[in-house]
């Protein structure tokens, strides 16, 4: 936890309320999303109970599976949420648009918008990505098949918690995470798992203060997946036992199942208000400028994915290879720095965090050199200098490599760092890109005396891929080359 975070935390104890910590939205909204509430049954492994589901918050549909251990009864559940799912995705792709690629030499098509998957919390996406795996592999021929949708839909699960994985993402979204991406509250983040109690924080009631406010959101039922202990064994297991008791009666049998439907509502329908609650909450924030850019990366994995199931493309595996799971590390690490980067370049709060940890500085130009041409080399370049003041704590080098907000696509380098009698640091920056091709600077590349700028070390330069062998020529002692044969069942 960063200082300004942690001081975020205790202001907002300290006030009774959460307190922002970002200044724009860092995640594309869709309109509108799919909300998904999913319940478990206690004691099984990932077992669904029940699911709240729907894109509209007046109209949301339940799935209810009387006795989550009957094989068929979950079978039916898995056609039901499939139902809901794939039409959902495949509305997204009745519109395409052109995307210019080889600095515009050639185009690439992609979908024009991607689904959005919402759920209250990060086991929501680990319900998901489990249901996944338990019915992408099922078999739709034999003494157990089941009917194709169910692999489908399971290879599609996998996807949406995959890509739940990858740093700036909105494809599938933990709605705690993204409340806790915006706002700090009084509690400690495991507390702030709990939907309820976070939203307390962030929105009480008028005249409650948010500690007061979540206390009370803790007698609330849970948001999933996990039941409530109480709930399981007062109301749950007799209704269940009563739907199995009540044999081939249709009329018995339906009664129980309603009952047992009007229970489980009854669990999911706050969790359900609290979803829209919070995306209320979001929405008022302006979107950050690079979230489309993030979106657009989320349009791309989609079409991808879309074009890899239409050609018949095989099921994800269980366990990737070795060359598989680098690279997809090397992904995974090179969006989390871009994001990083990202939200720092768009949110003057989260830049702060950098500032106070030494990475950022703040300050005012106070001399400029736009014309300087620098002629030590073989042949003359451009290289204005410009002089900043700061009050920050500057921890930076001569030779250090900075970026500013303003400008991202110029570069420049620390030449010296002086410190001034007042507490202040005055540095010298040498502007080595974004000026322009010629020996004249182009208009306001370069800073002018009197702006304020702030410059950081953080880069959201291209990283190259590692060099990875061949699966086939897979070393050793990372597991041999892969054998002969599809992806384990």
């Amino acid at each position: 936890m960063s200082m300004l975070r942690a001081l975020a935390r205790v202001q907002a104890l300290a006030a009774g309320r959460a307190q922002p910590i970002a200044t724009v939205r860092h995640l594309h909204l869709a309109d509108p999303p799919l909300v998904l509430v999913p319940l478990t049954l206690a004691g099984e492994a990932n077992a669904p109970l029940a699911l709240l589901a729907g894109t509209d918050p007046a109209t949301p549909r339940l799935l209810v599976v009387p006795q989550p251990r009957n094989r068929d009864l979950r079978t039916a559940f898995h056609l039901e949420l499939a139902e809901i799912l794939l039409p959902y995705l495949e509305a997204h792709r009745s519109v395409t648009e052109a995307v210019a690629t080889d600095r515009g030499r050639d185009v690439r098509h992609r979908y024009a918008d991607a689904p959005q998957i919402l759920l209250p919390n990060s086991a929501g996406i680990t319900f998901l990505r489990l249901l996944g795996r338990a019915t992408r592999f099922a078999e739709t021929e034999g003494e157990y098949a089941v009917p194709a949708v169910v692999p489908l839909l399971g290879r599609w699960l996998t996807f949406l918690a995959e890509r739940a994985e990858h740093p700036g993402s909105a494809l599938t979204v933990a709605l705690t995470e993204a409340l806790g991406l915006h706002w700090a509250t009084g509690q400690s983040h495991v507390e702030d798992q709990h939907l309820p109690a976070l939203l307390a924080w962030i929105d009480p009631p008028a005249g409650t203060p948010g500690d007061v406010a979540a206390r009370a959101a803790e007698f609330a039922p849970p948001a999933g997946p996990a039941t409530d202990p109480e709930f399981d064994n007062e109301v749950l297991a007799p209704l269940i036992t009563a739907y199995e008791e009540a044999g081939e009666d249709p009329q018995a049998r339906q009664e129980a199942y309603d009952r047992l439907a009007t229970a489980l509502r009854g669990q999911l329908a706050g969790t359900w208000e609290l979803m829209w609650r919070g995306v209320a909450l979001l929405r008022a924030l302006p979107e950050g400028a690079r979230a489309p850019g993030r979106w657009d990366g989320d349009k791309d994995a989609f079409t991808a994915y879309a074009e890899h199931v239409d050609e018949g493309g095989a099921p994800q595996p269980r366990r990737d290879g070795a060359v598989a799971a680098a690279g997809r590390l090397h992904r995974l690490e090179r969006a989390l720095q871009s994001y990083a980067v990202q939200r720092a370049y768009d949110d003057p709060l989260v830049l702060a965090e950098y500032r106070l940890a030494g990475e950022a500085f703040a300050g005012e130009v106070t001399m400029a050199d736009p014309a300087r041409i620098d002629d030590t080399g073989k042949r003359p370049v451009l290289r204005p200098r410009i002089m900043v003041v700061t009050a920050d704590a500057v921890t930076l080098q001569p030779g250090a490599k900075v970026q500013s907000p303003v400008r991202p696509a110029q570069s420049a380098k620390v030449v010296f760092v002086t410190r001034l009698d007042d507490g202040r640091t005055q540095l010298v920056l040498e502007l080595v890109s974004g000026m322009g091709r010629g020996l004249t600077a182009a208009p306001g590349s370069v800073p002018q005396v009197g702006e304020r700028l702030t410059y950081t070390t953080l880069s959201d330069a291209y990283l190259p891929s590692p060099a990875l062998p061949e699966p086939d020529r897979t070393p050793w002692t990372h597991g041999g080359p892969p054998p002969d044969r599809e992806p384990a069942g």
